[in-house]
Parts: C-alpha cells; structure tokens; sequence
C-alpha cells in the first residue's frame, strides 16, 4: 500500500476550507488582550477566557464600522468564521462585527470619546468664550424640515425682532450628519455673516443622537472661531458636544431665550421705564393744570410771556455763542489748510526733483572739468615718458649713423673676433636693414688709448 505524502500548502489547505464550511458563522465571547491596531487599519488582537485564547483579525471595512474603539480587557461578542494563517499554519477568527457585553457599543463609544476629550482639555471651562450680547446674526445648524427650527424663529421673532437668523441646512441624524454637521460650522465660520452658531435638534434615542456624540463633531465645535451653542434633545440628554461647546442650553427653544436675553432684557426694562415716564408726565400735567386753576389769568399770561421771553434770549445768545464757535472753527479749518498746504509744498516731489537736478548738473560739471584735468595730466605724463623712451631707444642712435650688425642667428656682433670669411650678417640702419658677407678677416684694432 503506498502512501500519500502531502506538501504542508496543500494540508493546511484543505483543513482550512474543512474549518471554514464547518464554523462559517459563529459568535463568540471572551476578553480582549494583546489589542494591536494596523497602520492598514485592519486589527489584530487575542480573544480569550479562562481556559483558551483565539486569534482575531479585524479588517479595516469591518473596523470603520465599530461604534466603540476595543481596548484590552474589554468583554465582548464576536460574530466570525474562522479560518487558517496559511503562512503560519495558524487558526484565527476572521471577524465581521463585534459588540461589547453588558454596555451598548454606542454607550461605551461615547464614554470612551468622552474621557478622551476631557484628557485632551476640550471640556475646560477657561476655553469656552462668552457669547455676544447683541449679536446681529445668529446661525442655526439644524434640519431645515423639522419643528425645532420653527420653534427657534417663533421665539425670535417674539424677543427681539431685529435679530436676523441664518440657516445653514444639515442632516441631524444619519450616516452623513457629523459631516454636514460640520461642513455647516465651517461654512458659517468662512462667511463672515454670523455672530455665534446654535447647534440645534429634538430630543431622540442615543442613536439618533449618534452625530453630536461624534469625534468630528467634537472637533470642528472646538476649533470654531465663533461661539458655538449646543441646543440637542430635552433637558436630560448629554452629548459630547454640550461638553465642548462654549454653552449648552437645554433645549432649542431655551437657547433661543439665551441668545436674546440681553435684547429682551433691554427691551422690557425700556418698556418699564416708559411706563414710568409716562405715569411721571401724567402726574405733573395734572399738578401744573391744578396750579394753573388757582392762578389769575392775567398773572399766569404774564409769567407765561416772562417764560417765553427768557427762552428767546436764551435762544438768542446760544446762536450767538454757535455763530462765534462756528465761526473760529471754520477759521482754525482754515489755517490747518493753509499749514498742510504749505507742508505739501515744502514736501513737493516736483521741487526736489528740481534741487536733484540741479545737483546732478553741477555734480556733472564738476566731473567734466575734473576729467578734463585728469586727461591733461596724464598725456603731459605720457609725452614726458616717450621722450625719455625715445632718447634711450637703440633707433635714436641709429638715427645718428650707426648701425646694428647681427650673425644668421640673430646675435649682436659687437667684435670682429664673432665673425669669420664667409658669414652672412645682417646690418639694421635707423631706415631698414641689408644683408653682407664677409669677405675676409680685419684685424682687431683698439680704441683704448
């Protein structure tokens, strides 16, 4: 009988499609150890309980959808196949979703963003800026749809009118809300148009609530350069924005009321001291006409006309006093023209292009006249130098009848001992040059006495 040798690729495998038709789907529960995330974004960590351990992968497609982040230590349950490492001969649980046990995955996302935030001083107080007073414009991120803004303009239009509100449309719950969300504070930040963001919504269950608790959210709430009010659910709901923002009111309506508290407050306690005033002006109208009852009407026509005509002069000398006032300040107009006139003209460009100039000619003139020197120096120099060139030139002395006499190579023959019957010389004048030869030897002579 022989027997069947198998190369290990093709036993393991085998074995893992045998594994993966049997355990295609499974859950599993256990705690998580040796959590190691990939730069790929995929996971890797160890499932275990108190008698086995099992390697789990975590893909990036699957891991992106996790609500929570796993840590070690946490419990949880596991939905998987499992399968073999072929490079490792390993079995692994290759898992498709993953909750925590005893939490929900949203709870336990939002404790966890929580306290990551808070480490990061994104729920200090010192941070959180006041909001304006008066503001002009206000910017509601919200559903266009729903009752919230409604409730919002309502309230508005009741306190203080004149407040204008910019709507910036967003989905407020939904895959896509935490980045419209936060498309919407951007776009308010960039245009300039609003005073402070309200951030606002109905109340709702934790998933629906799901983009307020999100890290993007969070982010783009803190790094606002405006004000930003959290005005999310009913007065028990929390979220992750109410901690970063720079005030949570506790529903839309309420941070409607904020925002015109000031206003409001101003335009009540105008209401009341209009009241008063009126109350005021009621009473001494009817204090005066009592007084007018008992006065004579002749005595009270003279003091009516002693009235008017101090008021006439009273009128009379304060536009006096305005004529004159008028009067010195046209003046002092005046002269402050007339002074920045005069600085204008001390300052005119024209003028002191005008001295540059004039500079510049004399500065040319001056150069002229210095090179013009300069040139005359230099040749006297130059005419001194080539008469004492020419006095001690070899040509001068030639020019006074003598003559150079050189052999065929060129050498001064200045003795008849250099030459010989036969040479050929060369004999150079001040005008030109002939060639000889020598036809016999002379004999020496000495001019020495």
């Amino acid at each position: 009988m022989s027997r069947r040798i198998w190369p290990v690729r093709e036993l393991v495998g085998q074995i893992r499609e045998l594994v993966e038709e049997q355990y295609g789907d499974v859950w599993v529960e256990g705690e998580i150890s040796n959590f190691r995330p990939a730069p790929s974004g995929h996971m890797y960590f160890t499932l275990k309980d108190a008698d086995a351990q099992l390697p789990v992968v975590l893909f990036r497609r699957q891991a992106i959808l996790l609500r929570f982040r796993p840590e070690d230590g946490l419990h949880v349950l596991v939905r998987g196949r499992v399968s073999i490492y072929d490079q490792r001969g390993q079995m692994q649980l290759v898992a498709e979703t993953m909750e925590p046990v005893g939490a929900g995955s949203l709870q336990l996302a939002f404790e966890q963003l929580k306290q990551r935030l808070k480490a990061e001083g994104l729920f200090d107080t010192d941070r959180k800026r006041s909001l304006p007073a008066f503001p002009r414009t206000v910017g509601i991120v919200t559903s266009p749809a729903g009752a919230v803004i409604r409730d919002l303009l309502n309230i508005v239009g009741r306190r203080h009118s004149g407040l204008n509100v910019l709507l910036c449309a967003a989905s407020v719950q939904g895959d896509s809300a935490a980045g419209e969300i936060e498309a919407a504070i951007a776009c308010l930040n960039s245009s300039g148009l609003a005073d402070v963001i309200v951030l606002a919504r109905g109340g709702g269950s934790l998933e629906d609530l799901a983009a307020f608790n999100s890290e993007r959210v969070a982010r783009a709430i803190a790094g606002s350069r405006l004000p930003v009010v959290s005005a999310v659910g009913h007065e028990t709901d929390f979220t992750i924005a109410d901690f970063v923002a720079d005030l949570r009111a506790p529903t839309p309506s309420a941070a409607a009321e904020l925002i015109t508290e000031a206003q409001h407050n101003i335009e009540e306690r105008l209401a009341l001291q209009t009241s008063r005033l009126d109350r005021a002006a009621r009473y001494q109208l009817l204090q005066a006409r009592q007084r007018m009852t008992r006065v004579p009407v002749a005595r009270a026509e003279g003091r009516v006309m002693a009235i008017l005509h101090r008021m006439e002069q009273r009128l009379d000398d304060a536009s006096l006093r305005m004529a004159a006032n008028m009067q010195w300040q046209i003046h002092e107009k005046l002269r402050l023209v007339a002074e920045l006139g005069a600085a204008v003209l001390r300052h005119d460009p024209r003028q002191r292009l005008a001295h540059a100039h004039q500079h510049l000619t004399i500065g040319g003139t001056r150069m002229n006249h210095a090179m013009e020197r300069r040139v005359q120096v230099e040749r006297a120099r130059l005419h001194s130098l080539d008469a004492r060139l020419h006095s001690l030139s070899p040509l001068a002395v030639l020019d006074r009848g003598y003559a150079l006499v050189q052999d065929a190579q060129g050498v001064l023959i200045r003795s008849v001992q250099q030459v010989k019957a036969g040479d050929s010389v060369l004999t150079r004048l001040s005008d030109g040059a002939f060639r000889s030869r020598v036809e016999k030897d002379a004999p020496a002579t000495s001019t020495r006495k």
